[in-house]
């Protein structure tokens, strides 16, 4: 019987043992990502050894540079850690900070065919990758960091074949949304992309589509791997990798088409994702007094250049606050060369420095009582960001970039239509 790629990377993790749906089993993790939040003392405990310092990652981005003193106190733990352990890969305050699973992109930790674990749960961000990332507790990514394993029960697989191609004003947040809305929970399964049309998805919308199906409630979720993504990896990472394809006769729980062409701009409502997907036009006037552009799921330089394309020339609504925060600090410096930063600071928006920051709610932007934000981040729940008595609506970088000209939620097209590509 032919197997899909997340059990052949989790097989190869087991030892080489099969796996199918509904087994347990335990699995050799080849990277585990620490985080900031890991180094609180409400988390953090002694650690007295590792299993092996070079698969292991210590990256600061939730509440970085430190907004408090109890932050400031997680980052000297952390410090100190990766001291004491002569951990390589740490990515404190500076030049190469930014969020987890971006930075796993970026340096190439996260290799296909391989696992990574990290305590946040968007760690399924990894998947773009044709890497098997999952959140897991932070007990049990201490655990792996000192044991090198974790354990899990395999789901069975939806797959999903692209076809198609976006129109100038749909991104790759709006294909996420358009699975939330068509297909709803995702509890059960594990999730497999690829087809036809995957080609013409940069790795920046194939990351946001797999960090957002953290929201679909999936399991493990995972691309297939092309020329595209292999060229990339080993241009950052020189150790050796095995792409996983599915087997042609893999077995799945369902198989389903995805058609680009017919996407369009969507928004979610506030306090959910799941079952609560308009199109922009139902919730367009809806006023605001925040928009954000960032995190780990929109913060690349593909959707800070399509909010440029929508700011170009325009400007922020008087009594509206329009915050960007690239994901990286490579990110931002790109950015900056490109001109973008220019155009966001010109249109009178505030760029922070990399970080979770205002999708985490910790700082850089916490919403007040009884505002209204779009948000083109990774939840919507109620309190995410701030104040429980917040309204907080999802859409993506261009509906975000063109709500805060109008002072209301906005369709892209009206900015985006007549721009060239």
């Amino acid at each position: 019987m032919g197997k899909t790629i997340i059990e052949k990377i989790l097989a190869r993790a087991a030892g080489g043992r099969s796996v199918a749906p509904g087994d347990a089993f335990v699995v050799d993790v080849d990277i585990a990502v620490l985080i900031d939040s890991n180094f609180f003392p409400v988390y953090w405990r002694e650690i007295r050894k590792v299993a092996d310092p070079k698969k292991i990652v210590v990256v600061f981005d939730h509440r970085i540079p430190a907004p408090d003193r109890a932050s400031a106190r997680a980052h000297a733990v952390g410090r100190e850690f990766v001291k004491r352990f002569g951990i390589e890969r740490f990515h404190d305050v500076g030049p190469d900070q930014g969020i987890s699973h971006v930075i796993a992109a970026e340096w190439g930790y996260a290799l296909p065919g391989s696992l990574l674990v990290c305590s946040d749960s968007h760690t399924g961000s990894v998947g773009a990758f044709n890497c098997a990332g999952r959140g897991i507790g932070g007990a049990d990514v201490v655990y792996a960091a000192i044991t090198g394993e974790t354990w899990f029960r395999m789901r069975p697989t939806i797959r999903y074949d692209i076809v198609g191609k976006l129109r100038p004003e749909v991104v790759s947040k709006d294909v996420f949304l358009s699975l939330a809305h068509t297909y709803g929970d995702h509890r059960q399964d594990n999730v497999e992309f690829g087809g036809p049309a995957l080609a013409d998805l940069s790795l920046d919308a194939r990351r946001t589509i797999s960090t957002m199906a953290t929201e679909l409630n999936a399991g493990f979720v995972v691309f297939e791997p092309d020329d595209l993504l292999i060229e990339y990896v080993r241009k950052r990472n020189p150790s050796p990798f095995e792409p996983q394809w599915p087997d042609p006769d893999a077995t799945y729980k369902d198989r389903r088409v995805v058609d680009l062409s017919a996407m369009e701009p969507l928004v979610a409502l506030p306090d959910a994702i799941i079952g609560n997907v308009v199109p922009v036009g139902q919730a367009a006037g809806e006023p605001i007094q925040q928009a954000f552009i960032g995190s780990c799921a929109n913060g690349s330089f593909d959707d800070l250049e399509i909010a440029a394309r929508v700011l170009a020339g325009h400007r922020v609504a008087a009594g509206v606050r329009l915050l960007i925060t690239p994901a990286s600090q490579a990110i931002y410096r790109q950015a900056l060369k490109a001109g973008l930063i220019e155009v966001f600071t010109e249109a009178g928006a505030i760029v922070t420095s990399a970080s979770c920051g205002v999708c985490a709610g910790g700082h850089l932007g916490v919403l007040g009582p009884n505002e209204t934000c779009i948000t083109a981040s990774t939840r919507n729940l109620k309190g995410r960001m701030g104040d429980p008595t917040a309204c907080i609506y999802m859409a993506s970088p261009a509906t975000v970039a063109a709500s805060a000209i109008a002072g209301a939620i906005a369709h892209p097209g009206e900015f985006i239509g007549n721009m060239p590509s």
